[in-house]
């Protein structure tokens, strides 16, 4: 019983990773160059402390990233160090102001411009994204504890939701103009 079990685990893990891989694509892992240029282009909007610049790169990737303390406020100090931040107090609190060599950095970064990282983009979809994780969820649930009536009228819901979405997706003419991020 117990490599069944596994055998399930593991097609679950790639089920899984096929549905949300796409969703998580760009941020899934940033890499140590890429967090100094993230921070430089967040500090490019306004001044901020370290705890907000955690939220707001986390905001900007739609949740596909979550910074830790212990990747940001190192990568504060050497951007501080290298003399493309300063530190103010505002407010009681420590706040991280970009130079003018760090202002050009970021404006110099292609990931200031980045569409899945430019401010507010990715907003409504990160809302679709969130509502179908939660109806993923819901649909687990009902699998896991529904008895089989719930079941059998959940997947109806399921399947009719599926065709609503694609007869919208068919009937929008300017979803061929839309631009899909590189």
């Amino acid at each position: 019983m117990p490599t069944t079990h596994r055998a399930h685990d593991t097609a679950s893990r790639r089920f899984m990773h096929e549905i949300f891989g796409p969703l998580r694509e760009g941020f899934t892992a940033v890499r140590r160059g890429k967090v100094r240029h993230l921070i430089l282009a967040v500090l490019h909007d306004r001044p901020m402390h370290g705890y907000q610049v955690m939220q707001e790169l986390e905001a900007r990737t739609g949740g596909r990233w979550r910074p830790s303390a212990g990747t940001i406020y190192p990568t504060l100090q050497l951007l501080e160090d290298e003399g493309l931040v300063r530190t103010e107090e505002a407010e009681g609190r420590k706040v991280y102001v970009l130079t003018d060599d760090g202002r050009a950095a970021a404006e110099a970064s292609p990931l200031t411009r980045h569409p899945w990282f430019a401010k507010d983009a990715g907003q409504p979809g990160m809302d679709m994204r969130k509502l179908a994780v939660q109806l993923i969820g819901a649909a687990i649930q009902v699998q896991r504890a529904g008895s089989p009536d719930a079941q059998r009228e959940a997947r109806e819901i399921l399947v009719d939701g599926r065709r609503r979405l694609y007869r919208l997706l068919a009937e929008d003419d300017s979803a061929s103009t839309v631009e899909e991020p590189a």
